[in-house]
């Protein structure tokens, strides 16, 4: 079994998008050893579609499984948004963890919150990450802003049963400072003579049902504000796997989100189009956790186990 990797360190999200003070390496590390020991061979700095032509995989393998996540991050196209100090919140990240992993030559691409006023953009995890990392940078100031209305401080268990709570979740991060702003929308970056980003114009926003139920989003009159920022990490999700390169290369059919099409059912589970190549994770069901990628790649494993040998043994 050979696994090729586009950066230089073996883990992909967990390694370089998870910040050190939220995951401990050295439990990669292990794992990669033991992977190692099984007889994992491992090859970094090799990004397919990009160095390595996608087909010659076709060529080498038997099967081909792919895992490369949902990467491309949703963008905030907006008059600004060329500033010096928008940023990607995965790009920020990945570029800190290389430095605190000690990766060589690191320093020369981090991008530093020190004494700066950051704005973080989208409530969820990544941005939590881009707010402990802020913080820990040094940042003059943390400010978080969501587009959505703040959730309430307890969740209604006989509306929300069985599915996940709607309620206020206040991370480690957050804990540790910023200031966290509700039903604001970002109309403009501002910038000053030198193309450097130095505020936000925003504004506050309502949602309503229409009269199909569906929620609609309304900016409030006169509700236009400026926040200062000299740095803005975009951390609103991602949209569907990079296109680019490997997938378009492969030519495997994709859904109607940019996901590459594959089911989880029945003879079928985890294959692409094309024969021989199947796909799990991110990149198969679209931005998720870390434990729905476990548990795709273990039965996507048994997939291909039983695509091989016509049967398999191996757990469900």
């Amino acid at each position: 079994m050979v696994v090729y990797e586009r950066q230089d360190r073996i883990g992909g999200l967990l390694r370089y998008g998870i910040p050190d003070f939220k995951l401990d390496k050295g439990l990669l590390d292990r794992r990669i050893a033991q992977m190692r020991a099984e007889g994992v061979e491992f090859h970094t700095n090799s990004h397919i579609g990009v160095d390595i032509p996608a087909t010659q995989l076709m060529d080498e393998f038997d099967a081909v499984v792919l895992t490369g996540g949902s990467e491309k991050p949703r963008d905030l196209p907006v008059p600004g948004r060329e500033l010096h100090g928008v940023e990607f919140a995965m790009d920020f990240l990945r570029a800190n963890s290389k430095v605190v992993q000690g990766v060589p030559g690191a320093e020369e691409n981090l991008i530093s919150a020190e004494g700066k006023h950051v704005v973080v953009i989208g409530g969820g995890d990544t941005g939590s990450d881009c707010i402990g990392t802020s913080n820990r940078h040094g940042a003059a100031s943390v400010t978080q802003i969501e587009i959505l209305d703040k959730p309430p401080e307890k969740e209604d268990k006989g509306l929300t049963w069985p599915d996940w709570p709607n309620k206020l979740r206040t991370s480690s991060s957050q804990e540790e400072g910023c200031e966290r702003m509700w039903n604001v929308t970002t109309k403009e970056f501002l910038g000053d003579d030198n193309g450097r980003l130095r505020a936000l114009k925003c504004a506050l926003v309502r949602w309503d049902k229409d009269a199909q139920g569906r929620w609609q989003m309304s900016e409030v009159e006169g509700s236009e504000f400026e926040l200062q920022a000299d740095l803005v990490t975009l951390a609103m999700g991602f949209v569907h796997p990079v296109h680019e390169g490997l997938l378009s290369d492969l030519g495997v059919a994709l859904d109607g989100r940019g996901n590459v099409e594959g089911s989880t059912e029945g003879t079928d589970a985890y294959k692409t189009s094309i024969d021989g190549v199947f796909a799990a994770g991110d990149m198969r069901r679209g931005q998720s956790l870390v434990v729905w990628a476990i548990r795709e790649g273990r039965q996507c494993a048994r997939a291909v186990d039983e695509y091989l040998m016509g049967m398999t043994s191996l757990p469900r």
